[in-house]
């Protein structure tokens, strides 16, 4: 099993920034991608940055030019600075890593979320 801890969230005003962090420790074969995705009230959960195992990364065309995703694959931690936020940031965050099982396959960890709060 995997376990991820994330941090980082809270209440900022509009045009702030804030950085989480996500920490995955357990019986991690490989990591294949970290990412992170955010579900706001009565919406569908969506990607909001995701990095693979060689550095590349996608995001949200909402977010572009305004969050940037890091890891640091020695301690398997993946990182999202958000900056320039607004309101419609306001989700909770949830963090996401695909990993290998060890046969061949692949499996998906979620964190426990994260809330991010918008608002003057």
């Amino acid at each position: 099993q995997v376990q991820l801890v994330e941090s980082g969230g809270g209440l900022v005003q509009p045009g702030g920034s804030l950085r989480l962090s996500c920490a995955a420790s357990g019986n991690i074969f490989s990591i294949y991608a970290m990412g992170w995705y955010r579900q706001a009230p009565g919406k569908q959960r969506e990607l909001v940055a995701r990095i693979s195992s060689a550095g590349m990364t996608n995001y949200a065309d909402s977010v572009k030019d305004r969050f940037t995703i890091s890891r640091h694959n020695a301690n398997n931690t993946v990182y999202l600075q958000m900056n320039s936020l607004k309101p419609e940031d306001t989700a909770v965050y949830y963090c996401n890593v695909v990993t290998s099982n060890g046969l061949g396959g692949i499996m998906n960890y979620w964190g426990q979320g994260t809330q991010v709060t918008v608002s003057s």
